[in-house]
C-alpha cells in the first residue's frame, strides 16, 4: 500500500509523539539507505582489491565477506522496499537500524574487535535512528548497540579471540551511543516543535491566501493587474463581468482601445490617474490607475467601478443631507403653512364673501395643499433608514404586487398585461423601495398613459446580462424637450403634480444599485426601463 499523503505522520511505537511529514520521512530514509548501499559497496571493494586498511577481515575473512555481502543485499532490499512500500515507514526504518546493529557488530568482530575502530559506524546508525524514527526509539537503538558491543567483547573474551579485551572501550563506546541517542532525542523534540510552528504558520498563510483570493474575486470593483510588459497578469470576476469579457484578456486593448490609450497616457503623465470609460454595452465605468511596487518588480493596478455603485454612495450622502434639510423645512414651513390653511378655512365660512373672494380662497387652499404634498414627499424620502436588500424572485413578486396594486387603487385588471421571462430571475433589492418605485410608475401609467387606448405592459426579461423590468403605457410619450428634465426634482407638466415622483423613483433605484431610464418605443409610447441587480452576482462592497 502506498502512503503519499503529505499530512500523514509516522511516530515511533516507543516514542513520545515525535513525527515528521510523510514525504520528508521517506526522503530521509532513502538518503540513509543510499549511504548504507555505498558503504557496503566500498567496504567490499576495498576488501577484495586489498587496497584498503589492513584490518578489514583481519581476524575472520569469511565472516567479514559473508557479513558485507549480507549488508549489501539488505541495503538493496531496503531500497526496493522503500519504493514499493509493502510495509509501513516505521517498520522499515526500525528494520534498517536493527540490521545495521547486528551486521556491523559482526563486521567489527571480523576486523579484530573494538581496536579496529569499525564500531564507530554504529554511532552513525544510532544517530540516523534518532532522526529517522525519533523519540524513545533512539534510546532503544542505543541500548541494543551497547549490548551488541558488550556481547561481542564477552564472546571474544570467552573464546580468547584476541590477546586483549577492551571492556573499557566497550563501555565508553556504549556511553557515546547513549549520548548520541539523547542528543537526537532532544533534536527530535525540537524539530517536532519547529515543525508544529511551521505547519501552523503554513496553515495561516494558506488561509490568508484563500481569504485574499476570495475577497479579490468577489469585490464589486473590477481588479486588473498589469505587468511592465503591459500584459494582464490577473483579472478578477468583477473585471470580466463589467467589461463583458468571457475569458481573461491578455492586453488592455482586448477590453477597450480607449482604456489602453488612457493607460499609455497615464504612464507618461501620472497626474491624470482616472477616466470615465463608456463601453459598447452602454455601461459606464470609473477606471483608476495605480502603481504597485513590489520586490519582484513594478506592477500596475487598474480598478473598474460601476458608476451605479458610485451613484449609490452619492445617493446615501444626498439622502443624509436631505434629511437634515427637510427637518428644517418641516419646522419652518409647515407651521406657517398650517396657519395659512386654517385661516383660509375660517375665512371661507364667512357668508358675506363675494364670488371673487371665494375664488381667491380656493386658490389659497389648493396651493397650500400642493405645498404640503411636496413637503410630505420630501419627508418620505428623507425619513428612510438604511437600505435592507433581500433576494427577490422577480416573477413571483411582480404577480403579487400587481394583484395588490389593482386592489388598492380599484383599477381594472384588464388595464395591465404581465409578460414574464421563461427563466426565473432573482434580484437583490429593498422590497419597500421596489414597491414605491413601481407605485409611482404604475400610477403615472394610469394617469398619463391613456389606458383606454390599450393595456399597460409590465415586461420582465434579461437585458445585457442583467434582470430588466419595463413599464410601457399607451400614452403619446414625453416630448424631446422634456425628456432631459424628466427626472429632475419639481419638474412636472401637470398642474396637480409635485414633480417628485420620478425623481424619488430614480433616487431609490440608484440607492439599490439599479438604474431607471426612460425610452420612447418605436410607436412613440412611454417606456420606463428598470435595470436591477442580479442576486446571483452579489459582491463584496469595499
Amino acid at each position: 500500500m502506498h502512503h503519499n499523503n503529505t499530512d500523514i505522520i509516522f511516530p515511533c511505537p516507543f516514542s513520545t509523539g515525535y513525527g515528521i511529514p510523510a514525504d520528508q520521512a521517506w526522503t530521509l530514509l532513502k538518503v540513509y539507505s543510499g549511504y548504507r548501499l555505498m558503504l557496503a559497496a566500498a567496504l567490499i571493494a576495498l576488501f577484495y582489491t586489498h587496497s584498503g586498511p589492513s584490518f578489514l577481515g583481519s581476524y575472520d575473512a569469511n565472516v567479514y565477506a559473508y557479513s558485507m555481502h549480507s549488508y549489501f543485499a539488505v541495503s538493496v532490499l531496503s531500497i526496493i522496499f522503500i519504493f514499493w512500500r509493502p510495509i509501513g515507514y516505521s517498520a522499515q526504518a526500525q528494520w534498517v537500524i536493527f540490521s545495521d546493529i547486528g551486521i556491523l557488530t559482526l563486521v567489527m568482530h571480523a576486523c579484530g574487535g573494538l581496536s579496529s575502530g569499525v564500531g564507530i559506524l554504529l554511532a552513525v546508525s544510532i544517530a540516523a535512528g534518532g532522526l529517522l524514527v525519533g523519540g524513545r526509539c533512539a534510546l532503544v537503538f542505543a541500548s541494543m548497540a551497547s549490548l551488541a558491543v558488550l556481547a561481542e567483547q564477552v564472546y571474544a573474551s570467552v573464546t580468547h579471540s584476541f590477546f586483549n579485551t577492551a571492556y573499557t572501550s566497550a563501555g565508553m563506546l556504549g556511553a557515546s551511543f547513549f549520548a548520541i541517542a539523547l542528543l537526537s532525542f532532544v533534536l527530535a523534540n525540537r524539530s517536532e516543535h519547529m515543525l508544529k510552528i511551521a505547519n501552523r504558520q503554513q496553515k495561516i498563510i494558506v488561509n490568508l491566501e484563500e481569504l485574499n483570493r476570495y475577497i479579490i474575486e468577489n469585490l464589486q470593483s473590477g481588479i486588473v493587474i498589469v505587468n511592465q510588459e503591459k500584459s494582464i497578469e490577473m483579472a478578477n470576476n468583477a473585471a470580466l463581468k463589467l467589461s463583458h469579457t468571457l475569458i481573461k484578456p491578455k492586453k488592455l486593448h482586448d477590453i477597450s482601445d480607449v482604456l489602453a490609450q488612457a493607460f499609455e497616457n497615464w504612464l507618461r503623465d501620472t497626474k491624470q490617474d482616472f477616466i470615465l470609460l463608456k463601453l459598447p454595452s452602454q455601461l459606464e465605468l470609473h477606471v483608476r490607475f495605480t502603481v504597485l511596487p513590489t520586490a519582484g518588480g513594478i506592477y500596475y493596478l487598474v480598478t473598474f467601478e460601476d458608476m451605479a455603485l458610485y451613484n449609490q454612495r452619492v445617493q446615501q450622502s444626498k439622502l443624509a443631507s436631505l434629511g437634515q434639510l427637510t427637518a428644517s423645512i418641516a419646522h419652518e414651513i409647515r407651521n406657517p403653512l398650517g396657519a395659512i390653511s386654517h385661516a383660509g378655512q375660517l375665512l371661507s365660512e364667512n357668508p358675506d364673501l363675494t364670488k371673487p373672494d371665494l375664488r381667491l380662497l380656493e386658490i389659497i387652499q389648493t396651493h397650500s395643499g400642493r405645498v404640503n404634498s411636496i413637503i410630505e414627499d420630501i419627508l418620505q424620502l428623507s425619513r428612510r433608514g438604511p437600505t435592507r436588500r433581500d433576494a427577490i424572485n422577480l416573477q413571483t413578486w411582480l404577480q403579487d404586487y400587481l394583484a395588490h396594486f389593482i386592489e388598492e387603487h380599484n383599477a381594472d385588471m384588464r388595464s395591465f398585461q404581465l409578460v414574464l421571462a421563461k427563466e426565473p430571475l432573482t434580484i437583490y433589492m429593498d422590497p419597500g423601495h421596489l414597491k414605491q418605485i413601481m407605485d409611482n410608475l404604475c400610477r403615472n401609467a394610469l394617469k398619463y398613459g391613456t389606458p383606454e387606448n390599450g393595456v399597460v405592459t409590465l415586461r420582465v426579461y434579461i437585458y445585457q446580462q442583467a434582470p430588466c423590468l419595463e413599464i410601457i403605457d399607451q400614452g403619446p410619450g414625453v416630448s424631446d424637450a422634456h425628456i432631459a428634465r424628466l427626472f429632475e426634482p419639481f419638474f412636472t407638466t401637470s398642474s396637480s403634480g409635485t414633480g417628485l415622483g420620478l425623481y424619488i423613483s430614480k433616487e431609490l433605484a440608484e440607492l439599490n444599485q439599479a438604474t431607471l431610464r426612460y425610452y420612447l418605443t418605436s410607436d412613440h409610447h412611454s417606456c420606463f426601463r428598470l435595470f436591477l441587480m442580479d442576486a446571483n452576482d452579489i459582491r463584496i462592497a469595499i
